[in-house]
């Protein structure tokens, strides 16, 4: 029995295997040189920062705008907030930010469709892109410039490149589980949309870094998306439209990772839960699209088929433990020493292997972005490569937890990250205090 379980679990691998073929090929792709371009004009650009109390870390945010190498007359800076007493008022109006107050803001979603709903049609006309930067972020000084060499191509949607701010400051700013969550981006990006780009599929979008060209907001009607995961409906509504998205690592922006195990957790759950928001809004409307075309994109069928062959090797996982642990169970009630076996083959055996995998995987993702990460010790590097795989198998539970939220109704808020790093002059005044 145990040998048949076996042998029934190394079928579900080697079919997982032969199905994930065609991505293991797509990781080549983050280890090529994108392709570049070259502006041929100076394009005026709106960045927009979405900034709900967010006082004590976005002066660093505008520190890096003002720092930029693009002529200042061919950028604007539009900071969104929620109430009239918020102190990035006054912090934005020193700046020269225009500022934008949407009072009824309940997500990130919210806080944009206000501020495109705020402008005159003139207004917007006047912008060639826009791109979203969350308040966090920072800005390496050539951003817009590669944002506007990025606008050569034809893409309607560009992703541009997230690097941890956590590695700009010192060790305290860092933890191994901001160190894991920033091994999100290169597994989205040069793992994933490195590989989308080339074979012209629909990016999945990350909403810090996102440029988005002024007709698609216009043809969208500002932003009309309100899921916890207002980035991956657009992708979704891409695959839709037909906008074009591509990802172009030459504009880099970073972006803080939370230190904390929870704080991580409650940003996956979050993420996860607008995923599957995002699947009940527009399944059936991507279904109806195929049959009405009477064929299938790669993007579309990436969308339904993608996660298939981690469903596929999961299933066998589950089969294999969960048999091992009633035979261990049967045979330890029965007297036999099969139970041992039982325990070594069918549940310790499935387990290394899966661990292996995924530390192969975040041992390739890092190597994919390795100048990302060499601010790190090489005690830190080596601990992310170990600890990742466990990073990742988190999101299986994850994955039940968002289920349940959205098959129970369950509200979920929006609710900004714990702040790790605040601004310079925060921590001057803070360091003041204490003195």
């Amino acid at each position: 029995m145990i040998n048949l379980v076996l042998k029934i679990y190394f079928a579900f691998a080697l079919c997982a295997l032969i199905l994930y073929i065609p991505r293991l090929f797509g990781f080549i792709y983050g280890f090529k040189k994108s392709k570049t371009f070259v502006a041929t004009s100076k394009r005026k650009i709106g960045i927009i920062i979405p900034a709900r109390g967010e006082s004590a870390i976005i002066r660093d945010l505008f520190k890096s705008i003002l720092a930029q190498d693009y002529e200042k007359s061919c950028y604007d800076m539009f900071v969104i907030v929620k109430e009239e007493d918020d102190p990035t008022i006054a912090m934005a109006k020193e700046v020269g930010a225009s500022v934008t107050i949407v009072p009824d803001q309940h997500c990130k979603g919210d806080a944009l469709d206000g501020f495109f709903m705020a402008q005159s049609m003139e207004k917007l006309a006047s912008y060639d892109a826009f791109v979203i930067v969350d308040a966090d972020g920072l800005l390496s000084p050539t951003y817009l410039s590669e944002i506007n060499n990025a606008l050569e191509s034809d893409a309607d949607i560009i992703e541009t490149q997230k690097i941890a701010k956590n590695f700009l400051g010192e060790k305290k700013c860092r933890s191994l589980f901001s160190n894991c969550s920033a091994l999100t981006y290169p597994i989205i990006d040069e793992l994933g949309n490195a590989y989308r780009t080339k074979k012209g599929m629909p990016l999945n979008l990350v909403g810090q870094g996102l440029v988005l060209r002024r007709y698609v907001i216009e043809k969208i009607g500002g932003w009309p998306y309100r899921t916890m995961t207002e980035d991956y409906e657009l992708k979704l509504d891409s695959l839709l439209r037909g906008y074009k998205s591509i990802y172009y690592p030459n504009a880099v922006l970073y972006t803080e990772e939370a230190k904390s195990h929870r704080e991580n957790y409650v940003r996956r759950v979050r993420w996860l839960t607008g995923y599957k928001q995002c699947d009940l809004k527009y399944k059936k409307q991507i279904k109806k699209q195929i049959r009405v075309r009477k064929k299938i994109t790669r993007g579309e069928f990436e969308y339904f088929f993608g996660l298939f062959p981690y469903f596929v090797f999961l299933a066998g996982e589950a089969i294999a433990v969960l048999a091992g642990l009633g035979l261990a169970a049967y045979y330890s009630i029965m007297g036999s020493a099969l139970w041992i076996v039982a325990l070594k083959r069918l549940v310790a055996l499935p387990l290394i292997i899966l661990y292996l995998l995924l530390h192969c995987y975040s041992v390739l993702a890092l190597m994919s972005s390795n100048h990302a990460f060499s601010s790190l010790t090489k005690r830190e590097y080596i601990a992310v490569a170990i600890f990742n795989p466990f990073y990742l198998i988190e999101y299986i539970p994850i994955y039940f937890s968002s289920a349940r939220k959205i098959r129970k109704n369950e509200n979920i808020e929006w609710k900004a990250t714990e702040r790790v790093m605040r601004s310079d002059d925060e921590e001057e005044a803070i360091k003041a205090g204490k003195d």
